[in-house]
């Protein structure tokens, strides 16, 4: 899987540098992980009398940097937006509520109205405005999913969220001739409208009548005819790969959101927003400007907020007991698990590479790791989450209203003697310590399984994010408790960058057998209705490690398209019980912004779910 290089141990050997920083740090005080905790539970009031002006610097997650400005990138890009939802709004903007899908106060269209077969969705945009002056018109809806279907139809990576035969397949949309601001879907297959309120979350209006071109200067396209609406989204993402322009191309400047870009830095992937004068929705930006900055680590964005030169930040956990520093600093400090948010141990099975995908095909396999993943001991400790997150089993947000059956009792519990107990009833034998092997080859219940022949060993490598420091933390216990079973895990870490770009089976088949697990962090589901839809059905756009299991597609499918409200608390219970990855505890998201800055609470509640929303927060006098 991975060659023992020279590189490949240094990089192993930085994790563990990361991890014994974070014990250091963390154990040089004596507050509890529980009375840290409950010092950041508490969301800050709106306070202060608003002033006009002022820059507000924020700093983007380690690691991370925005390389896109359109907003349909492709699935190998998902993440790496330019001020995603800043310059070019959604027809509805996501919630950062774990019990509401959208925030239909800062969409842009009233709520759906659904047929009495929910095939037919029929959608009243609210007056906004284009930076140009032009209003917001229902062709700007149809132009968007006329260019996504042209995007798809290239190739299903070109949207992150696209399962083959659902949205935007089988929809068709009008722009009604009686209203130039309605607009209606006609489905060949009905949605459960939560999930298709959540598409919608993610379906960006762009100007029909300004980007409906193939080339600069060039004619005026009919977008709704499919070779044109080709021509023009080849156009649009040819002028998104050359990063330089971002800021200068008059493209990018027709904006529907609070703000336009002012400047971005090719190199390093910073960039500035202005706002949009004419942005009509809720809000309207007080603040001159807004920076983004771009970080390469977790101890340098704390550096930068020590030194008082960011407004906005993230508290990476391994440096909790830095929070009453931050505070005497100027700062508050906000932490909660984020709605819907899934922190999980990603299998690649379609690695070949000594018969991984042999070995982890087999469920007994993927209860045993689970057995070996100490959620409530990862929580305490001090060097992994020092207390900020909480345990979690299924996809199911904390709190969500679609629980799983089992509620909060672990199907497969911290156990290790369970996990050894499993290997032995399926011909392993287990050397604590050692290389544990396959005995009894074969398919019978108590044999090793399809594939998997006399002798072979459980090994395989988790390619780790570098940040946040409790990612390759958690991943080197579970290896520290594997091994005392002959199970060997290595831990090598790497950017995120790098594992979105090549870590994913969907949209980067040609390296499949280069990688056998990944852990890149937290993944955002829909808050309010937290379907696995792309992330665990055979075929789905996020499916990394293609896993495919047919009792998993029909539970998944009939939470996306039936009406039955018990649909995904099924889901989220058949596939907590089906393990296609490890469920790690859903840590809290610290967020740290400095006291003389304010705005609704809900506006920095929301930063949980990395959702930004500047132009409704102030300076004060």
């Amino acid at each position: 899987m991975t060659h023992a290089s020279n590189r490949s141990r240094a990089v192993r050997l930085a994790a563990l540098a990361t991890v014994v920083t974070a014990l250091a740090t963390a154990c040089s005080g004596t507050t509890t992980p529980t009375a840290v905790r409950d010092s950041y539970r508490v969301l800050p009031k709106e306070s202060g009398s608003p002033s006009t002006g002022g820059t507000a610097t924020i700093a983007l997650t380690p690691g991370l940097n925005p390389t896109s400005v359109f907003p349909y990138p492709p699935a190998s890009a998902n993440g790496t937006e330019i001020a995603k939802g800043q310059m070019w709004r959604a027809l509805y903007r996501p919630s950062g509520q774990g019990d509401q899908v959208a925030d239909m106060t800062t969409g842009m269209a009233d709520a759906p109205v659904y047929s009495a077969d929910r095939k037919t969705v029929t959608i009243k945009l609210k007056p906004r405005t284009w930076s140009n002056g032009r209003a917001v018109g229902a062709d700007d809806v149809v132009f968007s999913l006329d260019l996504l279907k042209a995007a798809l139809k290239e190739s299903a990576a070109n949207w992150s969220f696209y399962t083959p035969g659902q949205f935007p397949d089988g929809v068709t949309a009008t722009a009604t001739a009686t209203a130039a601001d309605t607009v209606a879907f006609h489905l060949d297959t009905a949605y459960n409208p939560s999930y298709l309120l959540s598409l919608l979350t993610l379906l960006y209006v762009m100007p029909s009548q300004e980007w409906n071109i193939a080339r600069t200067g060039g004619p005026h396209l009919d977008f709704t005819q499919p070779k044109n609406a080709k021509a023009i989204y080849d156009y649009l993402t040819k002028q998104s790969s050359t990063p330089a322009t971002f800021a200068t191309n008059p493209l990018w400047q027709i904006v529907n959101g609070p703000y336009r870009l002012k400047s971005y830095d090719a190199t390093t992937g910073s960039y500035a927003l202005a706002p949009n004068r004419r942005y009509t929705g809720p809000g309207g930006s007080r603040l001159a400007e807004v920076d983004f900055k771009s970080f390469t680590s977790a101890a340098a964005v704390l550096n930068q907020l020590k030194a008082g030169n960011l407004t906005v930040g993230t508290l990476d956990s391994s440096f909790v007991t830095q929070i009453s520093t931050l505070k005497r600093a100027g700062y508050h400090v906000y932490g909660a698990p984020a709605p819907a948010v899934l922190d999980m141990l990603t299998f690649n099975f379609t690695d070949h590479t000594g018969n991984f995908d042999k070995v982890v095909a087999q469920p007994y396999i993927r209860q045993a790791l689970q057995h070996l993943v100490d959620q409530q001991g990862d929580i305490t400790s001090r060097g992994v989450y020092n207390g900020a997150a909480s345990a979690n089993y299924s996809t199911a947000a904390l709190g969500s209203p679609y629980p799983p059956a089992f509620g909060d009792k672990a199907p497969y519990p911290y156990s290790p003697a369970a996990a050894e107990k499993l290997l032995t009833a399926h011909g392993w034998k287990v050397v604590p310590n050692g290389s544990t092997t396959c005995v009894r080859p074969g398919t019978a219940a108590d044999q090793c399984g399809t594939g998997i022949p006399q002798g072979q060993t459980i090994s395989f490598t988790i390619a780790a994010a570098n940040t946040p420091s409790y990612v390759p933390a958690r991943d080197i216990s579970l290896s520290s408790a594997a091994g005392k079973l002959g199970i060997k895990i290595k831990v090598e870490t790497k950017a995120l960058d790098y594992l979105y770009n090549n870590y994913g089976h969907s949209y980067a088949p040609a390296n499949d057998d280069k990688w056998a697990a990944q852990d890149y962090g937290s993944l955002s589901l829909a808050a309010g209705y937290p379907s696995s839809n792309t992330v665990f059905n055979t075929g789905g756009s996020f499916n990394l490690g293609g896993f495919q299991d047919t009792a998993v597609d029909k539970m998944i499918n009939a939470s996306t398209f039936g009406a039955d409200p018990k649909a995904l608390s099924a889901e989220t219970t058949g596939i907590a019980k089906a393990l296609p990855a490890l469920f790690f505890p859903a840590p809290d998201i610290l967020v740290v912004w400095k006291d003389t800055l304010s705005g609704p609470p809900s506006a920095f509640q929301s930063l949980t779910s990395y959702l930004y929303s500047p132009e409704q927060w102030y300076f004060t006098k």
